[in-house]
Order: structure tokens, then sequence, then C-alpha cells
């Protein structure tokens, strides 16, 4: 995908002035609109509890902190990517410690052919986000069809006699003649309408 076929919202976590503005220039215009500039991790937390973004950039150091733990600390979410960039000489370390955890590491002094290709790795993985949240939405709404399922059929155990196949397919047939699917079927006997 493109970096201008979709609307990313990015936070920067920086204290550094004229880092701020060199990122500025090197962010293409579909990015600089939609993102915002915090100045200390508490001020990053604060806009992150409000807003959703797709990516977290933070610049360390940061005025209350290094940022390592920080990274680490919100890249536990499943919505959002987190990159933070280090001076070259803590590279190594700052890697290792938060590479684990799904963090990307960068290099400071990045290039804006740099930008431009982390923020095109950026996209990759936040789609690659996208595609899991997508899944895993899908296996929930199934399990919990399933469990609804269930209940209706030991409803049809317990009051109509039927054992758990004549009960299985009393749903499936209702959900045919009905043009529903096997979950609003169920619905229909947990609610005593075709039992």
């Amino acid at each position: 995908m493109a970096l201008e076929e979709q609307v990313y919202r990015m936070l920067v976590i920086s204290g550094q002035d004229k880092f701020n503005r060199a990122l500025e220039d090197f962010l293409p215009g579909v990015f600089r609109a939609h993102t915002r500039f915090a100045g200390s991790i508490s001020q990053g937390r604060r806009m992150l509890a409000e807003r959703v973004f797709d990516f977290v950039l933070v610049n360390s150091p940061l005025p209350d902190g290094a940022g390592m733990e920080f990274a680490v600390d919100i890249s536990e979410s499943r919505e959002r990517v987190v990159v933070l960039m280090v001076r070259a000489e803590l590279y190594g370390e700052a890697y290792a410690r938060t590479s684990i955890h799904g963090v990307f590491t960068l290099q400071k002094p990045l290039s804006k052919g740099g930008m431009d290709q982390a923020l095109r790795w950026m996209v990759s993985a936040r789609e690659k986000l996208r595609q899991v949240e997508k899944k895993t939405l899908s296996l929930e709404e199934k399990m919990a069809e399933i469990r609804l399922v269930n209940r209706a059929k030991w409803i049809l155990i317990e009051s109509c006699g039927m054992d758990e196949p004549q009960a299985h397919r009393h749903i499936e047939k209702l959900a045919m003649n009905h043009g529903v699917t096997k979950g609003q079927a169920a619905q229909m006997v947990l609610e005593g309408e075709f039992i």
C-alpha cells in the first residue's frame, strides 16, 4: 500500500524542537497533516489516552525519561506501531531491550531517505496488525455464535426432550427456513419463539 493511499495518525514524542522541525520536513504531506507532537512521556500518555494513533515515534531521551520502557509499554497495544529513535552509541542496547516487544529501533541522525524507508516499514507493520485484528474479531464472533448455539441446544434438550444431534438439526433447519444465521436462529430459540 502506498503511503498516500491511507490516512495514518502519528504521535511524535520528542522534547527536541530541532528534531521535530527536521522530522516535519521529512514527512510526506499526508503524514504531516495527521501528526501530533508531545514534548514528554507524560504528555504522550495523555494524548494516547485521548486518541488512537497508528504510529508512535519516541525520540529518546525525553525530559522525563529515556523512553525505552515507555516504548515497550505502549507497544503492547495491537493498534499501533512503535518506533524508538536513539543515538548510534545506544542503538545496540536499545534494540536488544525493545525489539522482543515489537518496537522498531532507529539510529539518529536519520536522513530523509531513511525516514521514508522507516515510514514504509511502519505502514507494512500497521497493515499486518489490521489483518490480525480482523481475524481476531472474526474468531471472537464465531466463538460467540458457538456459545449461543450451545445454549439454545441445551434449552431444546431440556424443554423438548431432544438429544444433541436433534437439537442441532432443529437450529440449522430454523436458520434455513428463516434465512438467518445459526446464531440468529439460536437467539430465536433462546427468546422462546421457536421451541
